[in-house]
C-alpha cells in the first residue's frame, strides 16, 4: 500500500507513511499534470535541494519520438581543450561553469566559515542562511552543466544518424590531480548519457568504442605514432599526414564505430547498414542508455 495520496486536482500530495513533512502543495507543468492523471505511478520520491523540495514520480512508460534522418555520421573525441571534436575538425568549447563561478563560491565559503562556531550545536540561524546561499551557488552550477549537456547532446543526435564516441574511464582519469577539477567540471559522463537517451527515443545509433590508441594510431595508414599529452599535432613519419591530434582521434573513433555497425565510412557518409550486436570486439558496444529504467517526471513542491 502506498504511503502517499494525490488530491483530485493533483495540486497537493499527502504522505501517510510516517513521513513528518505531511501535506505539500505541488507545482508542475500541464503535461506532467496530465501524466499524473493518465499513467500509473509506481513510486514517488521526495528530494530536498538548496531551493526547495522536489517530488519525482516514476512512470512505467517508454518514450518514442519520430526522428529526422540526415544520412550523416559523426565521431566525437572528448577532451579538455575542446569538449568535442569531430572527424571534420568541428570543435565545441566547454563554457567551464565551475571555473567561472569560483569567485562566488570562495566568497560564500568564507562567509560560511566565519559563521561556524566549533562545538556549538545547533549552529546559529545566520550560519544556516549562509549555508543555504552556498548550496544555491552549487545548485546553479549543476543546473548550468546539465542544461548545456542536454542541449548539445540533442543537437548532435538530431543532426546525425550515427554518433560514435569514446568510452572514457573518468574514475581513473580524475586520479591525475592536475586535471581532476577540469575533468569533473567537463562532465563527459552526463553528456554521453544524454546522447544515448536521445538516440533511443529517436531510434538512432549511438555507439561507444574503446579509447585505446585512438590518439596514437594514424587515421590514414594505421601506424602507431607515440606522442605526449602536450603534443597537439599528429605527424605521421610514414604517410606524411599532419593533422590535429583530436581530429585524428575522431576519425579513428568513427572508423571503429562503423566496424561495430557493419558499415563503411567514406567522407562523412556510410554504406549499407547491417545488424550489430550489443557488444562488439575490444570493448566496443552500442549504447542503450536508460534501457529498462522508469521515466521520471519532476514537480516542485
Amino acid at each position: 500500500m502506498s504511503g502517499w495520496k494525490l488530491s483530485d486536482d493533483c495540486r497537493s500530495i499527502a504522505f501517510t507513511d510516517g513521513f513528518l513533512i505531511g501535506t505539500l502543495s505541488l507545482y508542475c507543468n500541464s503535461q506532467t499534470r496530465v501524466d499524473l492523471f493518465r499513467l500509473k505511478i509506481n513510486r514517488v520520491r521526495v528530494v530536498r535541494k538548496a531551493d526547495g523540495y522536489y517530488a519525482q514520480f516514476c512512470f512505467d512508460v517508454e518514450r518514442k519520438e519520430e526522428g529526422k534522418y540526415t544520412g550523416l555520421v559523426v565521431g566525437l573525441d572528448l577532451g579538455l581543450k575542446y569538449f568535442t571534436k569531430d572527424q571534420n575538425d568541428n570543435a565545441v568549447i566547454y563554457p567551464q561553469f565551475l571555473r567561472k563561478s569560483e569567485r562566488r563560491l570562495k566568497k560564500a565559503q568564507r562567509r560560511l566559515s566565519k559563521k561556524f562556531v566549533r562545538g556549538k550545536k545547533p549552529q546559529s540561524n545566520n550560519y544556516h542562511k549562509v549555508r543555504k546561499r552556498l548550496g544555491k551557488v552549487h545548485l546553479k552550477i549543476q543546473r548550468q552543466r546539465k542544461d548545456w549537456s542536454i542541449k548539445l547532446a540533442r543537437c548532435v543526435v538530431a543532426s546525425n544518424d550515427v554518433v560514435v564516441y569514446e568510452d572514457l574511464k573518468v574514475a581513473n582519469m580524475v586520479k591525475n590531480h592536475h586535471l581532476a577539477k577540469s575533468i569533473t567540471d567537463a562532465s563527459w559522463y552526463q553528456f554521453t548519457q544524454w546522447l544515448g537517451y536521445y538516440g533511443k527515443i529517436w531510434d538512432k545509433a549511438v555507439v561507444t568504442v574503446s579509447p585505446n590508441y585512438t590518439s596514437l594510431d594514424c587515421s590514414n595508414c594505421g601506424r602507431r605514432v607515440k606522442k605526449s599529452l602536450s603534443t597537439r599535432t599528429h605527424s605521421c613519419p610514414k604517410c606524411k599526414v599532419e593533422i590535429c591530434r583530436d581530429t585524428n582521434a575522431a576519425i579513428n573513433i568513427l572508423q571503429k564505430g562503423m566496424k561495430v555497425l557493419g558499415a563503411e565510412w567514406n567522407n562523412s557518409t556510410f554504406g549499407q547498414k547491417e545488424s550489430a550486436s550489443k557488444d562488439g570486439k575490444h570493448g566496443e558496444k552500442i549504447a542503450s542508455t536508460i534501457d529498462g529504467q522508469l521515466e521520471i517526471a519532476s514537480g516542485f513542491l
